[in-house]
């Protein structure tokens, strides 16, 4: 008791000393030396250099008298007010505020106020200075860090930033700007949803055609002479590059009356499908209305593609057959039509010939090519397990998986997004520096044959080094999407598989089955992340297989096995070896799957095409050197 009577008289001191502290000293003892009173900003007569800043959202010519007003305004304001000089006038014309991008007026002035050329910006509202809270607050905080502070005046408004209380209006109302601009991006989307889902569409000027009183394109005959002429040179053979040269040469005009041309503009031609007839609207879309960064619409949002919507210059078919060239010209690929094949006999039926640099197909695509040699899709059923008398049963044993052993020494192909890296025990196994690569989608299986280097499909997947053959990368960046896509794989994984070698006779093939597939994770995808840093998702005392970048996986259905049994696997082995004829013809060429034959146009016509059309755009410059002269 006494211990805490002590307690609440010490406690009751400090707090008594604590009062004393804080009654002060007397006010006359002190002696104060005021501040510099604040000026009123509209009777503030210092001299300031002014800058103003105006903004108009769009380039209509109807916008250049709001344009004009304003500029005269601000410069009648500047000259009645007593000190204020007039540095410029910072203006943009057609651009939006919710970005600085392109807003080259308004970076000038920043950078001017920067090199300490003004002291105060004065503009019409928050929405002429910045749509974008960060950029109005953002700015708004530079400016007024700066030695000596630069204010803003909003006018609308009526705020000076430089007066202590204007931060919490300025916030709310830019708020408001920000969002009425989100508002008039809504409901602008949602307009051409509307349109869109009518069919009725854009019509931007397009080269070979014009557009009569409704929109509707009508071909312009000389414009399509030049169109057609970019289309059969590039069938022909001629890059983008040659192309332009001679387009130039020949000084042909450009939708917009230019004579110069570039191989980017050829390729803008060569991929416009209006050209065909077809319309596909919605090609790019904006993610943000903040910075109106357009990205490719990878069905991020809805497409709407109408067929013969307009009179075509260029058949669909020629059309296709140039977008196909074009993907596969982007892997080193030029003049090549690609063209799948697909076994139709054999211990390969069924598996189509991969050519890893060819673009243009689809998943589907391959899946379709396969299941074409077959009358209807068959399903191979175990056998009956019989055992032998005197045999030993093994019923019940599994052999366990390879993936559990050290797979450096196996026969092994891992495939990550953009490459193929075979074992070096796998490239032993053939006495070849070229094999082809085929993958069957039905059975999830791939197979390596060896090949000659003529094979228009064929690959090397070795090389010599320092007198020993070693693997070679192979390069897939064009057909691996596509293999991923029809296996459900992740494309931030890679993807490992052991493969068996099979023989008769002189005849070899390596088999990849890819219902027992490793997964290589990687590490950093795997670990949680908090606001401490990174977490791993194992316990200490786990050790995952793996690298230092990646982790294997593995199916979950291998939690209950150490691998398939005995029986299964040893009829696994044997699956592959049958065929309805008994032989295996293993090199069997495949047949071209075109389930819908291109009618393209043929090569004679395009020849005489592009020779008639050349000679006459060449009499018209020489006509019109005349008429110059």
């Amino acid at each position: 008791m006494k211990d805490i009577e002590e307690k609440l008289t010490s406690s009751a001191a400090q707090k008594e000393k604590i009062r004393q502290r804080y009654k002060g000293v007397d006010i006359d003892e002190l002696d104060v030396i005021p501040a510099l009173p604040q000026a009123n900003f509209y009777e503030d007569q210092r001299e300031k250099r002014v800058a103003v800043y105006a903004r108009v959202s769009t380039d209509d010519p109807r916008q250049t008298s709001s344009y004009e007003l304003q500029k005269n305004h601000y410069q009648d304001m500047v000259s009645r007010h007593v000190g204020w000089k007039l540095i410029d006038i910072y203006a943009d014309e057609g651009i939006s505020g919710t970005s600085l991008q392109h807003r080259d007026a308004f970076v000038q002035m920043i950078a001017d106020c920067r090199a300490g050329k003004i002291d105060l910006i004065v503009t019409k509202s928050v929405s002429r200075f910045a749509r974008n809270v960060l950029d109005c607050i953002g700015y708004v905080r530079q400016l007024k860090a700066m030695q000596p502070p630069i204010g803003v005046f909003f006018e609308t408004e009526n705020i000076y930033t430089l007066n202590e209380n204007s931060e919490m209006s300025l916030s709310f109302i830019s708020t408001l700007a920000q969002e009425e601009s989100h508002n008039k991006s809504e409901i602008m989307n949602a307009s051409i949803e509307m349109r869109f889902r009518r069919g009725i569409f854009l019509t931007p000027p397009l080269l070979g055609y014009d557009q009569d009183e409704e929109g509707n394109l009508i071909i312009n005959e000389s414009e399509a002479q030049t169109v057609r002429l970019i289309f059969f040179m590039y069938l022909y053979g001629y890059t983008c590059q040659e192309i332009a040269d001679t387009l130039t040469e020949l000084n042909r005009p450009s939708k917009l009356g230019n004579t110069k041309w570039s191989p980017n503009s050829i390729l803008g031609v060569l991929t416009n499908e209006r050209h065909c007839g077809d319309v596909l609207a919605r090609k790019t879309w904006t993610p943000s209305y903040l910075d109106h960064k357009s990205k490719k619409n990878r069905q991020d949002r809805n497409q709407y593609r109408q067929r013969n919507h307009h009179e075509a210059i260029i058949s669909r078919d020629d059309f296709i057959a140039v977008q196909r060239l074009i993907s596969n010209a982007k892997y080193g690929n030029k003049g090549i039509l690609p063209e799948l094949h697909v076994i139709t006999d054999g211990i390969l039926k069924g598996f189509v010939s991969v050519n890893p640099r060819w673009a243009g197909f689809k998943a589907n695509d391959y899946r379709a090519a396969s299941e074409s040699v077959y009358d209807e899709l068959v399903q191979i059923k175990s056998k009956e397990i019989c055992v032998d008398q005197g045999d030993f049963d093994l019923r019940g044993f599994e052999i366990a998986r390879a993936q559990f052993f050290d797979t450096v020494n196996k026969i092994s192909l891992t495939i990550s997004n953009d490459a193929i890296n075979f074992s070096t025990l796998c490239i032993r196994k053939f006495n070849s520096q070229f094999v082809e690569i085929l993958v069957h989608p039905g059975e999830r299986c791939i197979a390596i044959r060896p090949s000659s280097k003529e094979n228009r499909n064929a690959v090397q997947w070795s090389r010599r080094k320092n007198g020993a053959i070693i693997p070679r990368q192979v390069s897939g960046t064009a057909f691996l999407p596509n293999l991923y896509d029809l296996f459900g794989w992740d494309l931030n994984c890679k993807y490992r598989i052991i493969g068996i070698k099979k023989q008769q006779d002189d005849e070899a093939i390596l088999f990849f089955s890819l219902q027992d597939t490793e997964v290589l994770i990687p590490t950093a995808s795997i670990n949680s992340t908090d606001d401490e840093g990174s977490t791993p998702t194992f316990d200490e005392d786990i050790k995952p297989l793996g690298t230092k970048t990646s982790v294997y996986a593995y199916p979950e259905d291998w939690i209950n096995n150490f691998g398939n049994e005995y029986y299964r696997q040893a009829q696994l082995l044997e699956l592959r070896t049958y065929t309805e004829t008994g032989k295996w013809n293993s090199q069997a060429d495949g047949t071209p799957y075109n389930p819908d034959p291109l009618q393209l146009t043929s090569t004679e016509e395009i020849q005489s095409g592009i020779a008639s059309m050349l000679e006459e755009m060449k009499q018209e410059v020489q006509h019109e050197h005349k008429d110059d002269e």
